[in-house]
């Protein structure tokens, strides 16, 4: 069954590019907190300002890159979106706190997707999130990459985390007008 995708904007800067990007198709939108990389970062005071103006069912999504259980949520208190987007690998045992700490917020975690073992943390990560999206950062650098790099993973990898988990998957990384998502040279 061929289904159309679910497009989500990232960096929306204000509140009239949020309503552009709404008006254009987009779902949800991906809001960039601080992060230890990139230059597309929204203020929390921006990220409270286009939140209060986007209006259901659209998806507001906060990128996080905090890694404190107690920051996330305070967090996400002073930037009301409703989906978390954990950018880096926190330990499992954090999302029950977050869940019961922040009801009806969705937890994504992200995956960056390098080597074969990002299949093994992608189906342990699927245990615990609401989804994952999968994205080419890299956390082994000394100033990590959490998304936004503009580069293609390997699809062949992504094709087996998107067989082994029964959660919902959102595809970022190097995505553009020719990626050819579902061919067979691209099974994700």
């Amino acid at each position: 069954m061929q289904t159309r995708p679910r497009i989500t904007i990232c960096c929306v800067e204000s509140p009239a590019e949020a309503d552009m990007a709404i008006r254009c198709g987009a779902l949800a939108l991906g809001l960039v907190s601080a992060m230890p990389s990139g230059s597309r970062i929204d203020s929390e005071d921006t990220i409270s300002k286009i939140t209060a103006t986007v209006p259901p069912p659209i998806a507001t999504f906060l990128l996080t890159g905090e890694q404190s259980p107690n920051a996330i949520i305070a967090q996400q208190r002073r930037c009301p979106t409703n989906i978390i987007q954990l950018c880096q690998h926190l330990p499992f045992s954090v999302y029950s706190r977050l869940h019961d700490a922040l009801p009806g917020v969705a937890l994504v975690q992200v995956v960056h997707v390098a080597e074969t073992a990002s299949v093994d943390y992608a189906v342990a990560a699927s245990d615990h999130g609401d989804a994952l999206l999968l994205d080419s950062g890299n956390l082994n650098l000394d100033v990590k990459e959490l998304g936004g790099t503009g580069r293609t993973h390997d699809w062949n990898l992504s094709g087996r985390i998107r067989e082994a988990i029964g959660i919902l998957l959102f595809l970022a990384g190097g995505l553009n007008a020719a990626t050819n998502i579902g061919s067979p040279n691209n099974p994700a």
